[in-house]
């Protein structure tokens, strides 16, 4: 008899990174803000696949990609010669060949068996921060299906699974900078222009560069002047490190990197929901700073949609602070220009994370379509 890993509601669900019919590499966790179903079917030419499929693409008012999306997941390397499609919004396939991520919900037995044996189709059910909700196996007289339909069903919104609206746990703080640290700052940007800011992916155990304007659209330009610097330091030190310790017990000594950023609408200026510490050469990052420079913009909020849709707006001077490893985006700018200076914090242990890691640095490569 095999025995196997049993999730249970309330457990956070496992992260993992797939190839997909659309990237190499599908980090499951930049989908969170919705409810996610997981299907482990092994194979869509098994006698359980087709019943199953027929009653979730049946459901587009539940899988849309705003109350919930649908996740195939398949062992078999034939379903990726073209007999599985993504059909969006709202359905997905993922190649799951190494049973990696079978292995993390407990399709595979704990027994040491030979690949493929023993293998527990199943369903997996977790909420918009990724907790677990349920894991239903498959039944031979196919009574699952409707057991995770109505499962999803009697979900609340989204932004209500936990039986109230929340709030991202954030730290939003007025007069970081002053007006004429702000005004400053924007002008070396213009002075200097902006180069196009990549994402970090990771990519062969190397962290690299990747410049995808469907994922993000935005212009950086490193801050140089010393004395400049110093003036950063010290609003930053005496205005928002204070503020961590108090709410979070966490005492950050180091800071990395100067620059003004630039979301423009003219170049839809945004950036995709993404995690800023998911990589080899990012993990050392502990808290993000967001301080805008200006107003006279439209769109451009930052949202976590973990926690629900609201974006925030900080004004001229204020920052948000949050921990690197919340699920983040930045809407698209549809009027004018965002500018806001963009720091990461972290303490003396995560240094030495960084300098061990700064090897798997690789300089920017061409774009990739999709992932995060």
């Amino acid at each position: 008899m095999f025995s196997y890993l049993q999730l249970t509601p309330g457990e956070p669900a496992p992260w993992f990174t797939l190839p997909a019919p659309s990237t190499p590499t599908y980090a499951l966790d930049t989908t969170a803000g919705r409810y996610l179903l997981l299907c482990f079917f092994v194979s869509a030419s098994g006698p359980h696949f087709a019943p199953r499929m027929q009653a979730v693409l049946a459901r587009p008012d539940l899988f849309n990609d705003g109350f919930a999306a649908f996740f195939g997941i398949s062992a078999d390397p034939r379903d990726q010669e073209g007999r599985l499609q993504n059909r969006l919004p709202g359905y997905r396939f993922l190649w799951d060949n190494a049973l990696s991520a079978a292995r993390l919900y407990g399709v595979t037995p704990r027994e040491s068996a030979q690949p493929g044996q023993g293998l527990r189709p199943l369903w997996a059910l977790m909420d918009p921060t990724m907790r677990m909700i349920g894991v239903i196996p498959f039944e031979q007289d196919g009574s699952d299906i409707a057991r995770v339909i109505s499962l999803l069903e009697s979900q609340p919104a989204p932004d209500r699974f936990a039986g109230m609206r929340l709030q991202a746990p954030v730290l939003c703080l007025p007069r970081v900078f002053e007006p004429d640290l702000c005004e400053n700052l924007i002008a070396r940007y213009e002075a200097g222009g902006g180069e196009l800011s990549g994402t970090m992916r990771q990519i062969g155990g190397k962290t690299v560069g990747i410049n995808d304007l469907r994922f993000k659209s935005r212009r950086d330009c490193d801050i140089t002047d010393q004395a400049m610097i110093a003036r950063i330091q010290s609003a930053i030190t005496r205005r928002v490190l204070p503020e961590i310790r108090k709410v979070h017990q966490f005492h950050a000594t180091r800071m990395e990197r100067y620059i003004v950023s630039c979301y423009d609408a003219a170049e839809g200026g945004h950036f995709s929901a993404h995690r800023d510490n998911t990589t080899s050469g990012t993990a050392h990052r502990r808290f993000a700073i967001s301080i805008n420079l200006n107003a006279d913009f439209d769109g451009g909020e930052v949202s976590f949609p973990e926690y629900g849709p609201e974006g925030l707006k900080a004004p001229p001077g204020g920052a948000v602070v949050f921990s690197c490893s919340l699920l983040h985006r930045v809407s698209p700018v549809t009027r004018g220009r965002r500018y806001a200076f963009l720091p990461f914090v972290y303490d003396d242990t995560a240094a030495k994370i960084r300098e061990a890691n700064l090897s798997s640095i690789v300089a920017a490569a061409p774009a990739i379509s999709d992932g995060g």
